[in-house]
Order: C-alpha cells, then sequence, then structure tokens
C-alpha cells in the first residue's frame, strides 16, 4: 500500500476510532432508569399521578400530594433515581400541611426517555414543574419552595437563580463544581487528566450546551435570592463535604445555613432526626411570605 494512500487512510480511521470513543463515552455517562416500583395507595399516600409537559416535546410523570395550602414543595430527585426514593421526605412535608410535587426527570422513572440527561436539563424540568404548578387554581400566588438531592440540588439551584418567585430552596448533598464531579468520576476509571480527562470535559460540555463554570452551583448560589438550606452528610463518600463548606462560603450575599449531619450520600438514615429542623426552616420561610402575600 502506498504511503499517499495511509495518509490517506488516516484521517478516516481516527474519525471512527473517535466516534466510538464519544459513543462508549455517553453509554458509560448515562443514568441508570429505576422503575417506579408502587403506586401511591400502595405507600398508603394521598395524592394523585399527573403529567407535566417538559422540554422537546417530552412529558414527565409525576405525584401531587395536597396538604392543608399552606405552600408546595417541589422535590427534584438525583442521578438515576426517581420520585418514588423521595417520598420518605415528601410525606412529612405533606403531613405537615405543605402541598408536595414530585415528578421523574427526563430518562428516569416513568418520564420520557430525551436523548441524554444533564443538571441543565434537571433543571428544565423542575422550572416545567413550576410552570404546571402555576398553572394550578389557586397556586399562583402560593408560596414554593425547592427541594433537591445531588444532580437534582444543583439543578435546583440553578432553577432558583433564574427566578425570583422561589420562597426557599433545600439542597442535599449538592456538588460545588461539576469539575469536580468529573475529575472523581475520571479518577475511578483509572483515566489520566492529560490529555483524556481535559477532553472528556470539554466533550460533555459541548453535548450539553453549557460551561461547567456557567451553572457550576459555587457560582449559581450567590444569584438565589431567597433562603437556602444546604444539607450534606459528613461521611458522604460521593461528593466530599468539603464541596458543601467550598458551596457555602461561596454565597456572598444569599442567605444560606450549611448543616453536616451524621450519614452518606442518601441521607436516607439520618434525616428523620433533621426533619423538625427542616420544617422550621420551611416554616420561617412561610411566615415571611405571608406579609408579603397580604400586600398582593
Amino acid at each position: 500500500m502506498s504511503q499517499w494512500l495511509w495518509w490517506g487512510l488516516l484521517p478516516a480511521g481516527l474519525a471512527l476510532l473517535l466516534h466510538r470513543f464519544h459513543r462508549r463515552l455517553r453509554v458509560s455517562l448515562a443514568a441508570p432508569r429505576v422503575p417506579v416500583q408502587r403506586r401511591l395507595d400502595e405507600h398508603g399516600v394521598m395524592g394523585e399521578t399527573v403529567t407535566i409537559p417538559t422540554q422537546r416535546g417530552r412529558r414527565l410523570v409525576g405525584w401531587w400530594l395536597p396538604g392543608e395550602g399552606r405552600g408546595t414543595v417541589v422535590i427534584t430527585h438525583g442521578w438515576g433515581a426517581n420520585r418514588e426514593l423521595m417520598l420518605p421526605l415528601a410525606t412529612p412535608l405533606q403531613a405537615a400541611g405543605w402541598n408536595v410535587l414530585l415528578f421523574d426527570a427526563r430518562n428516569h422513572g416513568e418520564s420520557d426517555a430525551d436523548s441524554f440527561s444533564s443538571m441543565p436539563r434537571f433543571a428544565e424540568d423542575t422550572e416545567a414543574a413550576l410552570a404546571w404548578l402555576q398553572g394550578r387554581p389557586g397556586m399562583a400566588q402560593a408560596p414554593v419552595a425547592l427541594l433537591g438531592h445531588s444532580v437534582g440540588a444543583a439543578a435546583v439551584l440553578l432553577a432558583a437563580s433564574r427566578r425570583d418567585d422561589i420562597a426557599a430552596v433545600v439542597s442535599l448533598s449538592a456538588f460545588a463544581h461539576p469539575d469536580g464531579m468529573m475529575r472523581r468520576w475520571l479518577a475511578e476509571k483509572g483515566l489520566p487528566f492529560f490529555p483524556v480527562g481535559w477532553y472528556v470535559l470539554r466533550y460533555v460540555e459541548r453535548v450539553i450546551g453549557h460551561r461547567f463554570d456557567a451553572i457550576a452551583p459555587v457560582h449559581t448560589l450567590p444569584r438565589v435570592h431567597c433562603p437556602v438550606l444546604l444539607v450534606h452528610g459528613r461521611d458522604d463518600q460521593v461528593i466530599p463535604p468539603s464541596d458543601a463548606e467550598r458551596l457555602h462560603a461561596s454565597r456572598g450575599d444569599t442567605p444560606a445555613e450549611l448543616r453536616l449531619l451524621p450519614g452518606d450520600h442518601d441521607l436516607s438514615q439520618h434525616i428523620d432526626a433533621e426533619l423538625p429542623e427542616l420544617l422550621a426552616f420551611l416554616e420561617a420561610v412561610l411566615a415571611e411570605a405571608a406579609p408579603h402575600a397580604s400586600r398582593t
């Protein structure tokens, strides 16, 4: 084979290798779809199943849990989770009088599939849930709080940073910056940062359509106008507690509190002990919102 032919085939071969690398990368980063196992009535919870239109013509499936009209908490689950896994948080909120809206993000639970999942798409789905809520009779003027876990926590901070109609945000186990998350993932895979890791980060930014710096919680939290409660497990092996401390330090003028709890990333074994404080945080927000509502 002549040298010229070799040089002609080389770009095509490299392009094929790169295409396969991109495909493998997207498969590795895709969120697993965990099915919803039981209906609300099987959980002994009062509510209804709802559908919520979101971006790109997709549909989200959610649960609406009516309370006593004190306000509404919109809950956004984490990567590879679903709305059912957030019920242990939702039911005490409902019992305390809050309406609760839980939903499955795209590619999760029972919601529609889409080309990929990302934290900004979680934020889009959160805002779709807010739009659905505002269209519900009597909900337009009621206070709304956002609660998210992990990627969902970063997403609710991003959503809140774009709005001035959110009364409070509760962030559970949020990361400080996507760059740190990706670097930890690369280290777990045994991939060197230069040149492979650097290329992976730039490729992911191109696919999701956002620079990491623009969507990082350390940069969105200071743009949130409402009170924020940051909660993180001291034994979190997925996102280290130092991320929570870094995030809290970035708060700027945002009224943000940090609570470090015993427990790991999902906080499920220890959050019950903190529910009174979480509810007190929301009660304070409700009390603050009431005078404003009376003047409208």
